[in-house]
């Protein structure tokens, strides 16, 4: 039976947030879409499809007490691991990368369930481990050691974004839990040795190009920088109020490249000009806080950790999108939650809110 107490503790907040997002999104998808030539379904409807799926998926996950996720974490790692693996193995190659599995009826892209697995590794591992004072170097080894393994696994597919957001969901977390001043000087001492090195022996030319293109992005207005350049032409066009729905010129007429998945924001702030883009942000604000006032209210660690997981992952992925649109972060394939096109990215932020809406809803109870 049903404790009542879980349905008169349901946040409609949280859910009224996210759908108000999603809906915006899957308008701002019908004209990104306009101007192509589809085969099958609009991808409006795909997105309200998954917005569905995404849902019902949010209902299942609240309907069972978060501390069972605890129990599964370690496992659920350890599939994604194996997912990764075979990604590598006999993934399916679009645009120069392998990222995703070809289920038959669907592809996933393992590394976004991975931003969720590591959520649930580490609010597992920091709820059993305990220190006084804030972590030190020592105490990071164990978490470093379950991050490095699927970030190094990420980066080889090549998706430097998603590598990153998984690294910055962890080290949010950690910060969370509190770390020494020595541990965070070290992390810095390490990770300028270790930015050299990737920039010379690892990353790829197009990766390298994206830098150069953020600091200077007339070097290549019809090569690598015309992206960012489209996108800043676009966002600046819309003015005040923007051009009107259906009616911005650089998605009409097909000026920005990827423009109803990782430039969607660019084709909202041409239509709706500084005003809309206002409305957009502080919906996303209120979530991010709403979010932390979920962790903050809730009376034990593990739900406090998972929480903060959550939230951090919306607001890392919201930061860097919109960052990189605007040209204040290189170009990286990180898509806008609930409001860029995609069925996988969709999914893990509605599983994102599941866990966030099952905390809230259980408050009262611990």
């Amino acid at each position: 039976m049903i404790d009542r107490r879980l349905v008169t503790n349901f946040d409609w907040t949280l859910l009224g947030l996210v759908v108000a997002i999603c809906l915006l999104g899957i308008l701002n998808i019908y004209s990104a879409s306009a101007a192509y030539k589809m085969v099958g379904a609009p991808y409006y409807i795909k997105q309200l499809n998954w917005m569905a799926v995404g849902l019902i998926i949010t209902l299942v996950i609240c309907s069972v007490d978060y501390h069972l996720l605890e129990d599964f974490a370690y496992w659920f790692y350890g599939i994604l691991i194996c997912l990764l693996l075979a990604v590598l193995l006999v993934g399916k190659t679009s645009l120069g990368a392998t990222r995703w599995l070809d289920l038959g009826l669907f592809t996933i892209q393992p590394s976004e369930l991975l931003k969720i697995g590591i959520i649930l590794t580490f609010a597992r591992f920091f709820n059993n481990y305990h220190v006084v004072g804030g972590l030190t170097i020592k105490d990071m080894l164990y978490p470093l050691a379950l991050l490095g393994v699927p970030a190094l696994l990420i980066m080889k597919q090549p998706d430097l974004g998603t590598a990153i957001l998984v690294i910055l969901i962890a080290l949010s977390m950690a910060l969370f839990v509190g770390l020494r001043w020595t541990t965070m000087v070290g992390f810095v001492l390490v990770t300028l040795p270790m930015v050299w090195l990737g920039w010379t022996f690892f990353l790829r030319t197009y990766q390298k190009n994206r830098v150069l293109d953020f600091l200077n992005p007339e070097r290549s207005r019809l090569g690598s920088g015309y992206h960012i350049i489209q996108s800043k032409i676009a966002v600046g066009s819309g003015g005040l109020w923007g051009k009107g729905y259906v009616k911005g010129t650089q998605a009409q007429l097909r000026f920005l490249p990827e423009q109803h998945t990782d430039f969607a924001f660019s084709v909202y702030a041409e239509e709706w000009g500084f005003i809309g883009t206002l409305l957009l942000l502080v919906l996303y604000l209120c979530l991010i806080m709403w979010g932390l006032t979920i962790a903050r209210r809730c009376n034990d660690r593990l739900g406090a950790l998972l929480a903060v997981g959550v939230t951090a992952m919306l607001f890392w992925h919201t930061v860097i999108n919109i960052g990189m649109v605007i040209g204040l972060f290189p170009v990286v394939g990180v898509p806008l939650p609930f409001f860029s096109y995609g069925g996988t990215s969709m999914i893990t932020s509605m599983v994102g809110v599941g866990i966030l809406q099952n905390i809230s809803m259980r408050r009262f109870m611990f």
